[in-house]
């Protein structure tokens, strides 16, 4: 038996829908959980959040992880801007019964060093955290593995789950996990021994994809990927079935960055990707 929960992210599969047609597209095309949209909440009243967070149950759907609002890669007048607006963010997610938040790490930098790099995001992530712990939710990181992606840049920063896990120490708000991805696990060289170390709590969420075949692996591009089991490049059946055994019980999301699926009208994206995910999900033992 699973816990984990196929998660509607329209768009990480191409697909524009509001907070309430992602609701409606996740229930219709028999998603088990639903990407809560912040900004949106917070432009809600609490009746209408409220009423929002009771048709996710009435239709039998969970909240997946919300995307996290606050651009902090950037400048420190870009990060503080969005950090004005993130209480409220927060305080609409919880009201609307939100948990999770997520975002993902760049693994390089054109001035920064390693360690300038390190001391920025911990400073950051930490005022983050902090109000997302005021508010009842965990904040996932994403470390991303290509090593395509973590060459492009002058100085390369963390994108193992070794280097994550140092930055969620220093971080030491006791409420940051990861964002598993299973292409960014498989092209970081890892196996079921890395997700192993981890126990549920460290899992805030998790996404699900597949590679291109007949790439190697220092040669993928993080931009190009396929759906869950579509060439068998990446090794779906033992990360699942190694979160299962965590007990994790995440909101897993397709996030393909496939053109040819971000090309096709709405409907078929939806029906194609719950078909990948639901195959997937079989292979639990």
């Amino acid at each position: 038996m699973r816990e984990m929960t196929i998660s509607l992210s329209p768009g990480a599969i191409g697909v524009k829908a509001t907070q309430d047609q992602a609701i409606e597209f996740a229930h219709y095309y028999g998603y088990e959980a639903v990407e809560p949209y912040g900004e949106t909440l917070a432009g809600l009243s609490l009746l209408q959040i409220k009423d929002l967070a009771a048709k996710v149950q009435s239709q039998r759907l969970v909240w997946g992880s919300a995307g996290l609002t606050v651009e902090y890669r950037k400048d420190s007048a870009t990060f503080e801007a969005g950090m004005a607006k993130f209480p409220a963010v927060s305080k609409a997610l919880a009201a609307a019964g939100v948990k999770r938040v997520s975002t993902w790490i760049m693994p390089g930098h054109e001035e920064l060093t390693y360690t300038q790099n390190m001391k920025m995001h911990a400073e950051r992530l930490r005022a983050i955290a902090t109000v997302c712990k005021d508010n009842g939710q965990r904040l996932g990181l994403e470390y991303v593995g290509p090593k395509t992606l973590w060459t492009s840049r002058r100085f390369p920063f963390l994108h193992t789950m070794a280097e994550c896990k140092d930055l969620i120490a220093a971080i030491g708000t006791g409420n940051v996990g990861f964002v598993l991805d299973s292409w960014h696990w498989q092209m970081a060289g890892e196996k079921a021994a890395e997700l192993k170390t981890l126990t549920n709590a460290d899992i805030v969420s998790v996404d699900l994809n597949d590679a291109p075949a007949g790439i190697a692996a220092d040669q993928q591009i993080d931009s190009q990927r396929e759906l869950p089991l579509a060439t068998g490049v990446l090794d779906v059946k033992t990360f699942l079935n190694t979160l299962n055994e965590l007990g994790c019980d995440a909101p897993v999301r397709c996030e393909p960055f496939n053109a040819p699926l971000r090309a096709l009208p709405a409907e078929q994206a939806l029906t194609k990707v719950a078909d990948a995910m639901k195959r997937a999900m079989a292979l639990i033992a």
